[in-house]
């Protein structure tokens, strides 16, 4: 299960960073993803997102992003919609260079930042970072799970039992899936060169439900609260890990 360090490198800030800087009240959902077209198209990789189909969805995704508005949790779709001071938005994005896949996701307010959605992206962050640590040789998909999990059940948010984070490589989803929530000790062992995508997804109104919307992708909260998503990329390896 070796895979290539330069997927995880790849996996970053700066895309998301260029999207962040470009969202600002009035700004179309799409009009994001056609921002992320060009920041993919200029470092020569193209979208594993794009024509997207698991055995879920009833169609294949249609943009390079996904872009998740207040109570959608994730797999929104860029659509006209305009964003609003006070939103908060997931960002989720990938991309594959040189036959390998990253993934990575980030939550942020557009304008005004409301308290408890700076303590719901800043403790689903903190859970993430919780998470990196302890994903380590010698470790077991449990212990990534448990620590993500219990930092969201300490702050009262709900977690969505059926989606998380996944093993990732040559292509953007592996074996093994990553749950948010889980006993320490339990499941697969984590051995160098594993890379595995964690990403933490945090209610809100402490219902761990969600509901899907008629296009088949966006899940949204089932109170009406609101979610945050982030997400990185992790090689184990002998030394530790490398992000």
């Amino acid at each position: 299960m070796l895979r290539s360090p330069r997927a995880v490198r790849s996996s970053a800030p700066s895309r998301a960073g260029r999207l962040r800087a470009a969202a600002a009240p009035g700004m179309r959902l799409l009009e994001l993803d056609e921002v992320a077209r060009t920041v993919l198209r200029e470092a020569g990789a193209v979208s594993p997102f794009l024509g997207y189909r698991p055995s879920f969805a009833p169609t294949p995704f249609p943009a390079v992003i996904c872009t998740s508005v207040n109570d959608a949790i994730v797999h929104g779709i860029p659509d006209a919609s305009r964003l609003r001071d006070g939103d908060l938005v997931s960002i989720d994005c990938g991309a594959l260079v040189d036959g390998w896949a990253s993934d990575a996701a980030v939550s942020f307010t557009v304008g005004a930042t409301r308290p408890e959605d700076q303590r719901l992206m800043d403790t689903t962050r903190q859970a993430l970072a919780a998470g990196v640590a302890a994903a380590v040789a010698g470790a077991r998909i449990g212990d990534v799970s448990h620590a993500i999990g219990s930092i969201g059940r300490a702050a009262g948010y709900g977690i969505p039992a059926d989606f998380g984070g996944h093993g990732i490589g040559r292509q953007m989803h592996e074996d093994p899936p990553v749950p948010n929530d889980g006993r320490p000790g339990r499941g697969y062992l984590l051995r160098p060169g594993l890379v595995i995508a964690i990403e933490p997804m945090f209610l809100a109104g402490g219902a761990d439900g969600y509901a899907t919307d008629d296009d088949g992708w966006t899940l949204r909260t089932v109170d009406g609260g609101r979610a945050a998503h982030f997400e990185h990329a992790v090689a184990v390896t002998e030394e530790g890990r490398g992000c």
